[in-house]
């Protein structure tokens, strides 16, 4: 193959959208296309149809080759997908049921159980995690309990979305060390998973995935893939990461005091360190860079928010495009909302507090509340969110925030953010939608000898040119840390109404 037009074809399976883009070698974006995806709720139950993520995989693959890029100048394909879901497949790869979602909280009981049998000091000492309902080792044992018969015919259980894909796309049953640090199963510093734990619940090793490191290849396009996707058959297909991996990668964060904020649906706070880090509400992963750990706080509840009260306030005769319209309302707010708070908790919580059954609350709501104080509430009460994170993961002074995901393209957003933690913050270069999986293309690069590092083609992706400072002169950030104060006091004082 010449390697002067060759391409990595990577995707983003996230919750509520598939993201593909066509890169270069230079780290540019030469195709970039989206397909929406339907969550299927139901009380405290999230799941999505598996089905649905490879129809829309097909459809943006094929895409690429209507645009005219030819097969034959593909090196491979990687992906990112979202974490912590529950995927049973039987023998063939069907999947035997819909996927429980990473915020679904119905294991709350087998969270609990597994916690008195093992002991949280020993789960996090070999996972380095904490063990909740999150966590798809409880959804297992949820799901061996209550669906016996469909459990009796499972072959693999799969932990990410892009893994389905991938078992679709080439026929092999595998995941990601990243991905593999949110199941409750693998020692995460020795990356496998651990046998004492699969013993003690009683779980068969065989019907968990193969573990690969994220430039590690899975396997090669089979001969339906081909015919399903428009790619070769044989096309090397790379083990990828979960999301939070690429989106921490992408960010070009490599040393303390560097944070990186995602904002997604869900969205976290990461840093990068040499350990996992032990304190209450840190997540620890497996980095991509195999030899190095994210330290991460992850919340329900972010860009699912702004959709939320966009779809809420939007009239549809307004003549804009429901985000326009939410842009217009908050460029005509003030920071702290006339007093209004929000406790963004719309899906349960999982950090400050591990909450599956708490919902958000709007609260001061007055004759003189307008519109935009609002939109602007919803979006101030997440930022207070991530200030909590923050304070629980800063080790020392904070040096830089890097803002990433699709939330970050609200400029009111980025300047609350700002405020709201007294810090300056970065936007991640180019089109932060697409940026992790662009970033994620350079381990193809790299496993082909064609980038030197992770970080050095991360760094190649920032632009220091939208750096948004913060100036406390000219902030309301005294305003702002009164609003903290009273909203810190909303959870303990309506927790015991849901």
């Amino acid at each position: 193959m010449s390697y002067v037009m060759s391409y990595v074809a990577a995707f983003d399976l996230g919750t509520t959208a598939i993201k593909g883009v066509l890169v270069s070698r230079e780290g540019k974006a030469v195709f970039q296309h989206t397909l929406p995806l339907k969550t299927l709720f139901s009380g405290e139950y999230k799941e999505q149809d598996p089905r649905d993520w490879y129809r829309a995989f097909c459809g943006i693959s094929r895409m690429i080759f209507e645009n005219g890029f030819s097969p034959d100048h593909i090196l491979g394909i990687i992906m990112s997908g979202q974490m912590q879901d529950l995927i049973p497949v039987d023998g063939e790869g069907n999947p035997l049921r819909n996927a429980i979602l990473y915020s679904d909280g119905r294991a709350v009981e087998e969270a609990a159980y597994i916690n008195s049998l093992i002991g949280e000091d020993s789960i996090r000492r070999i996972t380095g995690n904490t063990m909740d309902a999150s966590i798809p080792a409880a959804k297992l044992l949820w799901y061996k309990k209550n669906e016996e018969s469909k459990y009796g015919k499972t072959a693999s259980v799969l932990g990410s979305s892009k893994d389905y894909v991938i078992l679709r796309l080439c026929g092999k049953m595998m995941g990601d060390i990243t991905s593999a640090s949110t199941f409750g199963l693998m020692d995460i510093h020795k990356k496998r998973w651990d046998g004492s734990l699969l013993q003690t619940l009683a779980i068969p090793s065989h019907i968990l995935p193969e573990l690969f490191s994220c430039g590690e290849q899975a396997g090669t396009v089979s001969g339906t893939g081909a015919e399903q996707t428009g790619f070769l058959r044989g096309t090397p297909v790379y083990a990828g990461s979960g999301d939070a991996g690429a989106s921490t990668l992408s960010s070009g964060i490599t040393r303390d005091g560097e944070y990186s904020i995602y904002l997604g649906t869900s969205g976290w706070i990461a840093a990068i360190s040499k350990d996992v880090l032990s304190r209450p509400g840190v997540f620890n992963l497996a980095a991509i860079p195999p030899d190095l750990y994210i330290n991460v706080v992850p919340f329900l509840n972010a860009g699912g928010v702004h959709k939320w009260v966009s779809d809420l306030l939007w009239p549809a005769e307004s003549g804009l495009g429901k985000y326009d319209y939410i842009d217009s309302l908050l460029e005509n707010s003030a920071a702290g909302s006339g007093g209004l708070l929000f406790l963004p908790y719309l899906s349960g919580e999982r950090f400050p507090v591990m909450d599956p059954k708490i919902r958000g609350a709007f609260i001061g709501i007055d004759n003189e509340t307008t519109r935009s104080q609002m939109a602007r509430a919803c979006l101030e009460g997440v930022a207070f969110s991530i200030r909590q994170g923050l304070e629980t993961i800063s080790r020392d002074s904070v040096k830089t925030i890097r803002l990433t995901g699709g939330g970050a393209k609200t400029p009111v957003w980025r300047q609350i953010l700002a405020d709201v933690l007294h810090s300056s913050i970065t936007q991640s270069g180019g089109d932060s939608e697409y940026l992790p999986s662009i970033a994620l293309s350079g381990s193809v690069f790299i496993s082909r000898g064609l980038a030197v590092s992770h970080e050095d083609f991360a760094a190649s992706l920032q632009d220091s040119k939208k750096a948004l400072r913060y100036d406390p002169s000219i902030s309301s950030a005294e305003y702002l840390d009164a609003q903290y104060q009273r909203y810190l006091k909303i959870y303990p004082a309506i927790k015991n109404l849901f």
